[in-house]
């Protein structure tokens, strides 16, 4: 024998013995041995070596029984018939004497250091060509959990050896070009932590979907691991800002969303695991709270900071103790190889009916073809290429036919579900954790699934035509004037941050309210003006808040605080709610808090509410907000601007209430802008310069309150124009009087994307900053440095 011998323990490994113990035992040992000072727990344990290995495939012939069978598969057996043979092989012998001897001397060894005869063990398979750059094989292998007694354990061994040779394994390691004789496998044997008692899941130390870097994802679900892995279950997800967790005194917890988390693993009376239905109680409750979840965190990003690269976690929490534990860890494969300067983007060019089901959208991309419905995997043949696949779950059985799927669709799972990771890795776009996919999309059915409207993925009926554009953020031109982004949902915001925008221009709360809060303001804190069904669904919704205020404050902040962080430390405008009263009508519980107006458009909205009896206090829900996101997460890259303030008593009406509200200008940093929309914030420019810190042009309603036209009217469509001499006028005077009084002014809306002469306009205009739907960005930002080109040449080169 080697050096090593045929067990060695965790204590005695690091990650550079992945040759010897594979990916998953050899960072096992690491995070034992360099991790330790940073807090981080991990199991102990120890694990079976390449060399063991060897000595069983030589044991019995084993090794030239293995290459008969696989001569046989290159000579055109059916894989399944090879692969089943070899397995037979593997379970037909006992284990040679030697390595017998070896594993249970160190299984006692365990038993005696933990202080418990006959501990509960996880068994795992560790490939030795597990987790390189060029090729992972995790997954692809058994686990076996809730081990006990010494033939158990040898039971379990025998079995993960065994599991080299799934049929996934030798088709994966067949593409590869890997030589099927010249992958060991190692057992790594690590005490369990009793997580049947409390809750596991996984986290990456980026966002798996988009891979913004500047966050780390964590899943969790009560039981063991086994449910959130194999996409069982839609997971809670705690969404944590890393630059936020250098700061003791603030909580980098931006986002948390509870899961339905219908399932549950947990020890078996007799055998290892038994799933079960999670009770109702469960269901509706967080798994972690924001201290676990910090400390979570903190291990996640030393372990990052250790390997130099993102990684995939799994965790587990013991229910006796209350401890965390770090149970694998591994090199992230997906997000951290894509090119950054690319920009993909996929977008349908039909309009879409009502989507037939939704769920969790996996990629940026559009898929399309006929339905497969499928209850487990078949033969190659008899899955068309291009198909969609429709199931409940999927394993790593099913991947030689989701390589084939142009879309998948699941029933159950979140993001770090199986199909979630592989579909990724495939670059095959999915939708999971639909609930009714399998029972909605009829076999045969021509669907289009499209996971590139944000973060739910939708399937729609028929064949609908789409685009693909590819764009090379590099060759983007520098420009003097910032070029920021619009955006609205929070859950998309991550997905553009390779963009080299300046910022965010307008971050509109109305979105997250309505798709996020779901609820009036006002009909949280005052239930006794619904009716009965409309208090019923809000206590369903607001299960689990003692102070119905807090829900509203809780998820508009986390809304908020997703889309901050995504351009952070770039400035983030974030416009206080500007719904119009039908608008707000239309919210759950609104018809009591909103009287009928003639003309919404121009009635109560804005900075009007803010300091009325009618609102007063759903604003201080705002503000409350607002000031949980900029102080109490650390995101102070938040600028608020007020909407539709049409005068300066009600621009100091609505700054003394925000005052009181804790968000006082000035203070902590805090920049107030104000919506320049109404020619009176034209006119009176000085005097709002004095109370605000910076103006952004609302094009479509300037407009339409400058020429006296209804942007939403027909007949006078012809007349509604943004580069009507009368706004252009405005524009230009608005800008110079802000400068001025140095406060800067942008613009935010549609007509830059659609109209190169109007963003001309607004560069000789000497505007400060454009902001435009991210899908424009690049197509703006070269509308811009031609109109900065063109301008510098016709001044000599001179700036203005």
């Amino acid at each position: 024998m080697g050096p090593m011998g045929r067990v060695v323990r965790f204590t005695e490994l690091g990650r550079l013995d992945v040759g010897q113990v594979g990916g998953k035992n050899a960072s096992l040992g690491e995070m034992t041995n360099r991790l330790g000072d940073a807090g981080i727990r991990v199991p102990p344990g120890f694990a079976t070596t390449a060399e063991a290995y060897e000595e069983l495939l030589a044991s019995h012939g084993l090794r030239d029984s293995v290459e008969e069978q696989i001569d046989r598969l290159h000579q055109g057996a059916p894989l399944d018939e090879v692969g089943a043979a070899i397995r037979s092989l593997f379970l037909a012998q006992q284990l040679p004497e030697p390595l017998r001897d070896a594993i249970l001397t160190a299984y006692e060894r365990l038993a005696e250091e933990s202080g418990r005869e006959a501990p509960e063990v996880a068994v795992r398979s560790s490939a030795t060509a597990e987790d390189l750059p060029e090729a992972s094989f995790a997954g692809q292998q058994e686990t076996y959990l809730n081990v006990r007694g010494p033939e158990a354990l040898l039971e379990a061994c025998r079995r993960c050896y065994a599991s080299l040779f799934t049929d996934r394994a030798i088709d994966y390691r067949e593409r590869m070009g890997f030589d099927h004789l010249a992958v060991a496998l190692s057992v790594g044997v690590q005490l369990m932590v009793r997580s049947d008692l409390a809750g596991a899941g996984v986290a990456f130390t980026l966002d798996p979907e988009s891979g913004f870097p500047e966050v780390i994802v964590v899943s969790a679900a009560w039981g063991l691991g086994e449910t959130v892995v194999s996409g069982r279950v839609d997971p809670d997800e705690y969404t944590v800002f890393k630059p936020s967790m250098k700061d003791p005194a603030l909580n980098p917890v931006i986002d948390v969303r509870i899961g339905t988390k219908r399932l549950k693993t947990v020890y078996a009376d007799t055998g290892l695991t038994r799933t079960l239905d999670t009770p109702d109680a469960e269901r509706n409750q967080r798994v972690l709270a924001d201290a676990e979840i910090r400390e979570l965190a903190a291990w996640a990003a030393a372990i990052e900071e250790h390997y130099g690269c993102p990684m995939d976690l799994e965790w587990a929490k013991d229910g006796r103790t209350g401890e965390l534990w770090i149970v694998q860890a591994r090199p992230e494969t997906v997000q951290s190889r894509r090119r950054s300067t690319t920009l993909r983007r996929c977008r349908l060019t039909a309009v879409p009916g009502e989507a037939l089901v939704e769920g969790i959208a996996v990629g940026e991309s559009i898929g399309q073809g006929p339905v497969v419905a499928l209850d487990a995997p078949v033969d190659l043949d008899r899955f068309p290429k291009g198909g969609v696949l429709v199931t409940r779950i999927t394993d790593p059985d099913w991947e030689p036919v989701m390589k084939r799927a142009s879309a998948i669709v699941t029933d159950h799972g979140g993001r770090t579900s199986h199909a979630a990771i592989v579909s990724r890795e495939l670059g095959v776009p999915a939708v999971v954790g639909t609930g009714t996919g399998t029972q909605v999309l009829q076999e045969g059915r021509q669907v289009t699934v499209s996971c590139a409207e944000g973060e739910r993925g939708r399937v729609h009926e028929g064949l609908l035509a789409y685009e693909e554009i590819l764009t090379d953020l590099a060759e983007l031109p520098a420009t003097r004037t910032r070029v920021m982004l619009n955006l609205a949902d929070p859950s998309a915001a991550f997905r553009w941050w390779r963009l080299p925008a300046d910022g965010v221009g307008l971050a509109r709360l109305e979105f997250i309210v309505a798709h996020q809060v779901k609820v009036h303001p006002m009909a949280l804190l005052h239930p006794e003006r619904l009716d009965p069904h409309d208090r019923h669904v809000i206590d369903r919704l607001t299960e689990g808040y003692l102070d119905r205020g807090q829900y509203f404050v809780e998820r508009l902040a986390h809304g908020i605080a997703r889309i901050a962080a995504s351009r952070w430390p770039a400035p983030v405008v974030v416009r206080t709610s500007d719904f119009k009263t039908n608008e707000y009508a239309k919210l759950l519980g609104g018809r009591p808090f909103e009287p009928d107006e003639a003309n919404p458009m121009i009635g109560w909205r804005g900075a009007s509410r803010y300091y009325s009896d009618g609102y007063r206090e759903g604003f201080a829900l705002e503000c409350r907000a607002l000031r949980r996101v900029r102080e109490g997460m650390g995101l102070t890259n938040v600028v608020v601007m007020i909407p539709f303030c049409r005068t300066l008593g009600e621009a100091d009406q609505v700054l003394a209430v925000m005052a009181r509200e804790g968000l006082v200008r000035g203070e902590n940093g805090l920049r107030v802008y104000v919506m320049a929309e109404i020619p009176a914030n034209i006119i009176l420019a000085r005097d709002f310069a004095e109370r605000f810190d910076g103006f952004s042009i609302g094009s479509n309603d300037l407009t339409q309150l400058t020429l006296g036209v209804d942007r939403d009217s027909e007949a006078l469509a012809h007349v509604f124009d943004e580069r009507d001499p009368a706004v252009v006028r405005s524009i230009q005077t608005l800008a110079a009087r802000a400068h001025a009084a140095s406060r800067p002014v942008g613009l935010c809306g549609q007509r830059p994307s659609d109209d190169p002469a109007f963003t001309a306009i607004l560069v000789d205009a000497g505007l400060d900053s454009i902001s435009v739907a991210p899908d424009s960005f690049a197509a703006v930002k070269r509308h811009v440095a031609r109109a900065e080109a063109t301008l510098e040449r016709g001044t000599g080169g001179r700036e203005e």
